[in-house]
């Protein structure tokens, strides 16, 4: 019996000791782990291997959604800009270079009719400005996330980019229209024309024409018969009655009168004119000035009529030959202020002829002073004053027929 509990008690001993020394080595395991769990004693470093990097990747979810919301959400400036210019567009159709598919309700509009516009159109806009910012903002009193309480300050300086683009667009679209081809064409068939007359000016009637012909006629791109006979009637006598006189007493019926040479000028700046208008140019001919004859010598029909009543006419003209006939008719000058209309630009002209050239100017410099001076000097009739959008025709001397004719027709679009 003694035997047989011992036995019992050796099989029950050998049984619990592996159990006892397993239990034992877990507890230690487990309490290693938990103390390491937060932070390994050998590396220094954070031990990810239960929890992983769940704060850090916390930050970069909110990171991304922040970039994604400052790539995609415009800010306020690009958001109203974008609202006007959709104002703008359905107002007065999209922006193209396209002949003729611009809408031309706002082929001349001002700028006040724009402006009016995009503030009426901004006010009907209720939707939110920017949509990240809805939840914050769209409650709050007075509208504050709204077109209509951010976009009126960006009105002006969107109206005038859109009115500067839509300019660009029409000069490019004329530039390459159909029209202003031809009108090119014109104005080199015009030149070549020009450059005949004033070298075939003084022979017959036949030979100028057949000279003209060939240069400018019907067979040459650009040319026409209405073409050769404006150059060729340019400058002739026989324009008003006492013009057929003097060519019926001198037996020349191909006789020019003075200063023929500007009307050929004139034919040649009104085709000019011609081809600005048509591709939104602004080409000028500058030709060379002609000095008119102020010759004493009776005419024709002095002499005849001296003849016939026995009393000569008297000597009412001074030969003067001018030092300077080399000096142009006009001079252009750009301010470096703006002259908003005609009245300043003439009193800008005015101070110009009577200050000295050292006098402080709030549009010229000195030396522009000087060249007008001079310029008046010795001849110049014309001033055109220009600024950044505008110009003006200012006269400082009296205009014959001719002279008159050839700077309204140079400068046609400029306010006379």
């Amino acid at each position: 019996m003694k035997h047989s509990l011992f036995v019992l008690g050796l099989m029950a001993f050998f049984c619990t000791a592996p159990a006892m020394a397993v239990s034992a080595g877990s507890v230690a395991s487990n309490g290693m782990a938990r103390g390491t769990a937060g932070y390994n004693a050998t590396s220094g470093t954070t031990n990810t291997v239960n929890r992983g990097y769940a704060g850090l990747a916390n930050a970069y979810v909110t990171n991304q959604r922040n970039t994604y919301y400052m790539v995609t959400q415009p800010d306020v400036d690009t958001a109203c800009r974008n609202k006007i210019f959709e104002c703008l567009s359905e107002y007065c159709g999209d922006v193209t270079v396209v002949p003729g598919q611009r809408s031309n309700r706002c082929q001349y509009a001002t700028e006040s009719e724009l402006y009016n516009y995009a503030l009426l159109c901004l006010q009907r806009d209720t939707s939110p400005l920017l949509p990240q910012y809805t939840s914050g903002l769209n409650s709050s009193a007075g509208g504050m996330n709204t077109a209509a309480r951010l976009c009126p300050s960006y009105v002006q300086q969107e109206v005038m980019s859109y009115m500067a683009m839509a300019n660009m667009a029409d000069e490019l679209s004329k530039s390459h229209s159909d029209l202003c081809l031809q009108r090119r064409q014109e104005l080199e068939a015009a030149m070549a024309c020009h450059s005949v007359a004033l070298a075939y000016g003084n022979e017959t009637t036949s030979m100028l024409t057949t000279q003209l012909t060939d240069a400018c006629g019907a067979g040459v791109p650009g040319g026409s018969a209405e073409m050769v006979t404006r150059f060729a009637n340019a400058g002739n006598v026989g324009a008003n009655v006492w013009g057929w006189a003097e060519k019926i007493l001198n037996l020349d019926l191909n006789n020019k009168g003075e200063d023929w040479q500007m009307a050929v000028d004139s034919v040649l700046a009104s085709y000019a004119n011609r081809m600005n208008l048509a591709c939104g140019d602004n080409l000028q001919i500058n030709t060379a000035s002609y000095s008119t004859s102020n010759s004493s010598q009776p005419s024709t029909l002095q002499t005849v009529a001296a003849l016939a009543t026995g009393v000569a006419f008297p000597d009412t003209a001074v030969n003067m030959e001018n030092p300077y006939q080399s000096q142009g008719l006009y001079m252009e000058q750009t301010t470096m202020s703006e002259m908003y209309d005609y009245d300043t630009a003439y009193q800008v002209v005015q101070a110009a002829m009577s200050n000295p050239v050292t006098t402080q100017n709030a549009f010229l410099t000195t030396a522009q002073l000087s060249d007008m001076q001079t310029a008046y000097t010795r001849g110049t009739k014309v001033f055109i004053m220009r600024d950044s959008a505008r110009c003006y025709i200012i006269p400082v001397a009296t205009l014959t027929t001719q002279e008159s004719n050839i700077i309204a027709q140079m400068f046609a679009s400029c306010v006379n």
